[in-house]
């Protein structure tokens, strides 16, 4: 596997926040130079951190462990760790784990400065906090609302979710960056979503992993 690539810099006009920029891949032989990046902001006493994933391949459990040992105890002095720009395969690793429950995971690094403006609260910490770009409502707002809801681009929820099952059922074996792409195909209206919003559509219908979209696929045809 490749090597990791670090660098520390200041948001322009935001000296209280510190962005650390990382490439290559996370794991065990790699997550040691990253956590000592990490330990050295928290000594010099910046608590307010984000983590720029956009260039950052893959992550194991060891680089994953780094930002979940230290958010309690960044919290505890009243800052935070964001994490942002993580391509697909990483966000839906990050999701899979159940770790958007802990940690806040943005597209854009301006639009975690933005989080930090609004100050930390106890939410934050206690309930899903994955946060979500261009006004889209959380994962309990959703879930709340009527599946008729009617979504930005005019299509009601329930008519989007008919074409994400239709997509796999034809091929359960696609990965949530497939069905993205095939439902904004002329075959299916052209339908265009964002990241976050697909894996909330996949995780109502319970199809977001390719066990369950593999498991789907059976049920419909041999069930």
């Amino acid at each position: 596997m490749e090597g990791i690539q670090l660098s520390v810099e200041k948001p322009t006009a935001r000296n209280d926040i510190s962005v650390i920029k990382v490439g290559g891949y996370i794991d065990t032989t790699t997550s040691a130079e990253l956590e000592h990046s990490l330990d050295a902001l928290l000594k010099a006493g910046s608590y307010n951190i984000i983590i720029d994933l956009g260039n950052v391949d893959y992550i194991s459990s060891a680089g994953w462990g780094i930002f979940i040992s230290e958010i309690k105890g960044i919290r505890e002095k009243s800052g935070d760790l964001k994490l942002v720009n993580m391509i697909p395969d990483v966000y839906e690793v990050f999701e899979l784990l159940e770790f958007h429950y802990i940690l806040k995971a943005f597209n854009s690094i301006d639009d975690a400065i933005a989080d930090f403006d609004q100050g930390p609260s106890q939410k934050d910490v206690a309930q899903p906090t994955t946060k979500i770009v261009d006004n889209e409502p959380d994962a309990e707002s959703v879930e709340a609302q009527p599946s008729t809801q009617m979504t930005g681009d005019g299509l009601e929820q329930a008519d989007i979710e008919e074409k994400i099952k239709k997509i796999v059922y034809e091929n359960p074996e696609a990965g949530t960056a497939k069905i993205l792409k095939d439902l904004n195909s002329p075959r299916y209206g052209n339908v265009k979503l964002g990241w976050f919003q697909i894996r909330k559509h996949l995780k109502q219908l319970n199809l977001d992993s390719k066990k369950k979209r593999i498991d789907y696929f059976r049920d419909a045809s041999f069930g």
